[in-house]
Parts: C-alpha cells; sequence; structure tokens
C-alpha cells in the first residue's frame, strides 16, 4: 500500500499556501482555516463533511471551502486519494478580485463545497504547479489572480459578508458571538464552559448548542484551532518548537505534532521547512 506524503509551500510576504498530497490513512480531524481553501483531486476520492451534509471530492473534482468552514476528510475507499489544495487569505482574494473587476467588491460566497467543473480544475492545477514549480513571481500573480477570477464568476452564489453562510435565529448568534469573542481573546486561558456561560449570560448547555448551531464545532476545537493557528505563525517566525507549543498553549511538542498533523496533514517540522524560501521536500507518513 502506498503510503501518506505530502509536500508544502508557503509564501514568504503574503497570505498563500499549497500543499499536495497523497492520503489512505490520514484522517482530517473537523477544522477550519481562517483563509478560502481551494482544492482539486487529482486521483482517487476525498470524503468528507461540511455544512452537515457528507459529500465525496473524486478526480477531476473541484473543493471550496468559505473562511472558518469546518470540514473534515479521509480517503473514500481503501486506495487513497491524491489532491491538490491552496489556502488564501481574504485581503489577497478581495486584492485579485479587485484588479480584476477595477473596483472592491464583496467577497465572494461558496454555497456548494463541491464542484464539477473542469475549468476551475485546470485553473487551480495549473496555478498549483506555478507555486510548487517555482515559476516566476509575475507568471504566479497572473495564474493567482486569473483562477481567483474563474473561481468567483463560476463557483461562488454572490459577494458579500462570508458570515452569511450560517443563518441562526438571533438569540443563538448573540451568545455564539460573545462565546467566540471570548474564545478569541482568551484562547490561551484554561477556560472553562462555567467561564463561557458566564460571558454569554446563559446556561453551559445553551453556549455548547448555540455555539455549535452557528460555527459548526464545540468551543473547545474552536479553541484548539485558535492555538493551532497560533502555532502557525510562529512557526513561521522560525521560533524552537518546544518554544511553539508552550507559547501556543500545548502541553508539550509531542502535543502540538499530534493536533498539527491530525488538522493540517503535515507535521511542525515540514511546515517549518516550508516557511522558508527553501527547495520542496517530501514529506513520508504525512499522515
Amino acid at each position: 500500500m502506498t503510503h501518506d506524503w505530502s509536500r508544502y509551500w508557503r509564501s514568504p510576504d503574503r497570505p498563500l499556501e499549497a500543499m499536495h498530497a497523497h492520503f489512505v490513512r490520514h484522517v482530517y480531524h473537523r477544522h477550519s482555516h481562517d483563509t478560502y481553501s481551494f482544492g482539486v483531486t487529482e486521483d482517487g476520492a476525498q470524503a468528507f463533511k461540511c455544512r452537515g451534509s457528507a459529500h465525496t471530492s473524486a478526480a477531476g473534482m473541484v473543493m471550496a471551502f468559505n473562511p472558518d468552514d469546518p470540514h473534515d476528510g479521509h480517503a473514500a475507499d481503501q486506495l487513497g486519494f491524491t489532491y491538490r489544495i491552496l489556502h488564501i487569505g481574504t485581503e489577497l482574494v478581495a486584492d485579485a478580485l479587485e484588479d480584476t473587476t477595477g473596483r472592491r467588491t464583496g467577497l465572494p460566497l461558496f454555497a456548494e463545497p463541491v464542484l464539477d467543473d473542469p475549468l476551475l480544475a485546470r485553473s487551480l492545477h495549473a496555478l498549483h504547479l506555478a507555486l510548487l514549480g517555482g515559476a516566476s513571481a509575475l507568471r504566479r500573480d497572473e495564474l493567482l489572480r486569473a483562477t481567483l477570477a474563474a473561481m468567483a464568476r463560476r463557483g461562488s452564489r454572490s459577494y458579500g459578508s462570508v458570515d452569511a453562510r450560517r443563518p441562526a435565529a438571533a438569540g443563538t448568534a448573540l451568545i455564539a458571538e460573545r462565546v467566540r469573542s471570548r474564545l478569541n481573546d482568551s484562547h490561551l486561558d484554561d477556560l472553562t464552559a462555567t467561564d463561557l456561560a458566564e460571558s454569554a449570560g446563559c446556561s453551559r448547555f445553551t453556549v455548547y448548542r448555540a455555539f455549535h448551531a452557528v460555527y459548526g464545532m464545540a468551543p473547545s476545537d474552536y479553541q484548539r484551532q485558535l492555538r493551532l493557528r497560533t502555532a502557525r505563525r510562529l512557526i513561521a517566525e522560525g521560533l524552537p518548537l518546544g518554544e511553539v507549543a508552550a507559547q501556543a498553549g500545548f502541553a508539550d511538542q509531542s502535543h502540538l505534532t499530534r493536533w498539527f498533523t491530525r488538522t493540517y496533514g503535515v507535521t511542525p517540522g515540514a511546515y517549518r521547512e516550508a516557511a522558508h524560501p527553501e527547495p520542496l521536500r517530501e514529506v513520508i507518513g504525512g499522515g
């Protein structure tokens, strides 16, 4: 059976990252990104849950995740899948679309996480190859702008606030926002369910139910995700992994490595190598 592997690339100066991976055994823990994530499946099929439904991306299909879209992922069968994925910051998407349209527009909202669109698949594949293959900066920029324009035009339902994708009752949304605000401000603290309930002015059960309804995950999962994002930033800044684990709120480096790999499909060490402009390296056993 083919081993899991992953190759990761990260721009040194823009919110742009790319991964090429083959997974058979690796299972993504439910998570989200603070970026848009666009992927194309090259071989096999990946199954995942997103926005309350089960989906499968087979060879040639495109995946489109809005910022903060919770999702998981695993091979749909024992043969595994190979895919390429891009993580693109919202400000970079907004700038690229402004360049294309000549005016500032709202951010695109992707209603469907799986798109069967050969043109988009080819565009994403070409951009990904350029990023990982060392194409010129000008060529990368041209492909990035063209790909984002195509994604917005052919794949998105509308332009507007990405938060509009999760309608909820006003009371539920307010509770969830209060809890998220507390977690954002204090994600490194050892918060309890009682702390969150006091911040939201309701019971612990109501906190959990409201937060899960609006953001698609438990408050504890969201807190861990914030800590992982902190870890990514610190790793990119060059801090030793042991220090990163301590500063990001993990028990130790092993704890960080376990959750980082489960969530992102790549080890902290491999991500650190990708955070600097070095020759691309292959990571065996990324799952």
